[in-house]
């Protein structure tokens, strides 16, 4: 999961745009616009050049549409950039782990967590992944109706339990899950909203909701964390990990830090992979050439065998079906930024404190880097006939230093799903456009059904 997002909180400066721009309303700026459809607003932003300057309320910000300048904006994150403060609905779920903190602690932070993510654990991880989506398939039949939202969360749910905290119940998925839906839509709708700008202190409904599902997840991993320290016995799963885990003074993360750390790689697990798998459901099904090109390549390199974690380098269009994907309906869909001291972009001089944000959503349907970007073509991904894509054009992920620690584990997930699913199954999706919603992922505004058919 890539966490370079959030609401505009912190000190920017404020008054006139540095680069021109939409001048928006006197101290609402262009909030109005972008609470109504960000998405849309971004898109909007980017129709007047790779540089603009806009206001969100009264503080002066840029957007970054040029590739080249989000380059320069993401490998600049820890240097010419500070990561942004996030608005309490962010900060009260996700705590103090390595998607918010900054500078020594985000080093630190980070340092402990990547070996739990690297390939050599993710393969560790592929058999849970593949396991847990045959025993999906096992309850589809020909002719079902299903909820393709409620199927791929309640799957990756459990994937995230199981390669994360070590358990394997239901109840254990399920109960966390609520909290995080809980969760998903209150930082939505803050981040959209004029909550953005309240303070911390002023009560709001959504701030209470927020406080109580964050209580539930905080009880949830405070079970998991003791029942794993009562059992002394050495586990495979990410949570055990963490528990281990020693910085460069001995020191081991704190109850308090193994509790945001799950969090983030929970939601990284779970939220984003889970939209993205929706997403490519929903394509496949109105891309009849699409489906029958992956299921060629499942037939080919599979056969009547389940995937494995080395089938992922070989499932090419798979991966490009999931890249394809992540360009449309890229569930994590912006990143930003707080110009440092002497900060520039593009050779333009950014203030101190200057907000400077882009948006995978816009960039990634641009047609000067994907032509005819509505459509969805994975075969655009193929390195010898594809598109000329340029570095930084397509970040779903985020970049430079502060990369989705996740990455690597969300896209061999998705593969290996898809895999195991496209290979038994065609999801005749309803008809009817499915409009994205950006809550803290870019969330379908209805249901998913859809009719399984059988292979």
């Amino acid at each position: 999961m890539s966490t370079q997002t959030g609401p505009a909180v912190g000190a920017e400066p404020r008054g006139h745009t540095i680069v021109p721009g939409p001048k928006g309303l006197p101290f609402l700026g262009s909030l109005p616009q972008f609470g109504k459809n960000p998405l849309a607003f971004f898109e909007q932003l980017s129709s007047h050049g790779d540089m603009v300057g806009w206001r969100f309320g009264p503080n002066s910000c840029v957007y970054l549409a040029d590739p080249e300048c989000i380059g320069e904006l993401l490998t600049g994150m820890e240097g010419t950039f500070d990561h942004p403060s996030l608005g309490i609905a962010f900060r009260t779920v996700m705590g103090n782990g390595v998607a918010v903190t900054r500078g020594a602690d985000w080093r630190r932070k980070r340092s402990l967590v990547q070996p739990s993510v690297r390939p050599k654990q993710v393969r560790s991880y592929a058999a849970t992944m593949t396991d847990s989506t045959v025993e999906l398939a096992d309850t589809w039949s020909d002719g079902q109706r299903i909820d393709v939202k409620r199927e791929m969360a309640s799957l990756t749910q459990r994937i995230a339990v199981r390669t994360i905290f070590g358990v394997d119940t239901a109840a254990d998925a399920e109960a966390m899950g609520r909290a995080m839906d809980v969760a998903q839509q209150e930082i939505g709708k803050e981040f959209a909203g004029i909550g953005a700008m309240l303070p911390d202190w002023v009560p709001t409904p959504g701030r209470a909701r927020i406080r109580k599902a964050a209580a539930v997840i905080d009880a949830e991993v405070a079970r998991v964390v003791a029942r794993h320290r009562d059992g002394g016995e050495d586990r495979p799963d990410l949570l055990s990990r963490l528990l281990t885990a020693v910085d460069e003074t001995g020191a081991h993360l704190t109850d308090r830090e193994i509790r945001d750390e799950t969090v983030t790689l929970y939601i990284g697990g779970h939220e984003t992979t889970s939209s993205a798998l929706v997403w490519a459901w929903y394509l496949l099904s109105r891309t009849p050439g699409a489906r029958a090109a992956l299921a060629e390549e499942l037939e080919r390199v599979l056969g009547d065998r389940e995937p494995e974690f080395d089938d992922f380098a070989r499932l090419t269009y798979t991966q490009a079906v999931v890249k394809e994907t992540l360009r449309l309906y890229p569930t994590i869909w912006l990143v930003t930024g707080v110009a440092k001291e002497g900060a520039e972009v593009g050779g333009v001089p950014i203030p101190e404190g200057t907000r400077v944000w882009t948006s995978q959503w816009s960039t990634q349907r641009d047609a000067r880097w994907f032509p005819d970007p509505e459509e969805f073509r994975p075969e655009r991904w193929d390195p010898e006939s594809g598109d000329d894509i340029p570095e930084y054009a397509w970040f779903p992920f985020g970049g430079g230093p502060r990369v989705c620690l996740g990455a690597r584990f969300a896209m061999v997930e998705a593969v290996l799903v898809l895999a195991v699913l496209a290979r038994r199954f065609d999801l005749e999706v309803d008809p009817g456009t499915v409009n994205p919603v950006p809550t803290l992922t870019l969330q379908p505004d209805r249901e998913v059904m859809a009719t399984v058919r059988a292979r």
